[in-house]
Parts: C-alpha cells; structure tokens; sequence
C-alpha cells in the first residue's frame, strides 16, 4: 500500500437534498389519506418529488454519495401524490353526490285503506320545508301526494281510528316504491308509517 491509500478515510454518506425530499414525501405520505388534513399533503409530495430528483441527480454527479434516500424520498413522494389525487376524486365525487341527492324532488304519496267508518288521518312532509295536515277521513280509500327536496327528505304518516273500530292500513310510497306499510284495528287504534 502506498501513503496516499493509508491516509484515506472513508467519507459518510451525505445526501442533504436527497435526505430533505425523503422525509418530506414521508410526512406527504403519512398525511395524504386523512380527511382535510391531507391538504397539506399536496405540496409536501410535490416538494419532496423535487428535492429527491435533485438529490437523486446529485449522486449522478458525485456531488452526493447517498443514493438510497433520494430514492426511498422519490417512492414516498410518489405514493403520496397518487393517493392525494384518489382522496380528492373522492371527495370531489362525494361532493357531487351529495349536491344532487340534495337538488333530487321526490314525490311521496301516502295512502289509507280498510273498513273503517272514520279516522283522522295525519301526515307530515320535510326536506327543504316542512308541511304538516291532519284530515278527518270517513270514507276510504283516502291517497295524498306530495312533493320534496332537500339533502334530508322523508315524512311519516299516521292513521287513528275512531270510535266505531273497524281496520286500517296505510302505505308510503316514494316515486312509486313501497317504504312502510302498517295496520291497526279496534277502537282509537293507530297505524303508523314513518321513518322513511
């Protein structure tokens, strides 16, 4: 061995640029999937992409000698970009949803039938507004409709008999489809539909 080979230390590896894009596409990466928080993600991935092509650019050039972490930062930035860009079709298709089910009009019909000589028969609508009316019924069938919007829509319906007895049934329809049906006989008996 000669003197110059002795007096050779090995240098640590070092990777400023490299080590910085590394723990910025790991904290990218930790917070992309959580709701609202994961804003932030976006531009730590973006920043940790840059730092780790420069630090991985770096090592091409011998300006740098550790390799490992501009790579390890460049796969962390990466994953975190695609799983920023999956949360945010997400939630802009959640978004969506949600606008046009609140927007949606639909109609409920509720509907009374049986042998009863009389019954008060009551019915409350809500989504965007709230509509209550009760009617004394003394011939049935008896049917109502009305009609709803809003991001909670829905009502109930319920039927009391009257003193003479006899039997009920009363149905809730929305756009056309059965959501509740109940009965009820005897005496100031009530059938009730709701929840719907």
């Amino acid at each position: 061995m000669t003197e110059l080979d002795t007096d050779r230390t090995p240098s640590e590896a070092r990777n400023g640029l490299g080590t910085t894009g590394f723990v910025l596409g790991l904290v990218g990466l930790a917070l992309s999937p959580i709701p609202f928080i994961g804003v932030i993600a976006w531009p730590l991935v973006v920043l940790g992409l840059v730092f780790s092509g420069v630090g991985l650019a770096r090592v091409r050039s011998r300006k740098a000698t550790n390799r490992g972490l501009s790579i390890a930062g460049l796969v962390l930035s990466v994953l975190g970009t695609v799983i920023c860009v999956v949360m945010a079709v997400a939630y802009t298709t959640a978004v969506e949803e949600i606008d046009e089910e609140a927007n949606r009009t639909v109609e409920i019909t509720y509907r009374v039938t049986g042998d009863a000589p009389e019954a008060t028969v009551s019915y409350t609508t809500y989504g965007d507004s709230v509509s209550m009316a009760t009617e004394d019924v003394t011939e049935l069938p008896w049917e109502q409709t009305a009609e709803t919007s809003g991001l909670l829509k829905g009502g109930s319906l319920s039927v009391t008999l009257g003193a003479d007895g006899g039997s009920v049934e009363c149905v809730v329809l929305v756009d056309g489809e059965q959501q509740r049906t109940a009965t009820a006989e005897g005496a100031f008996n009530t059938a009730s539909c709701s929840d719907f």
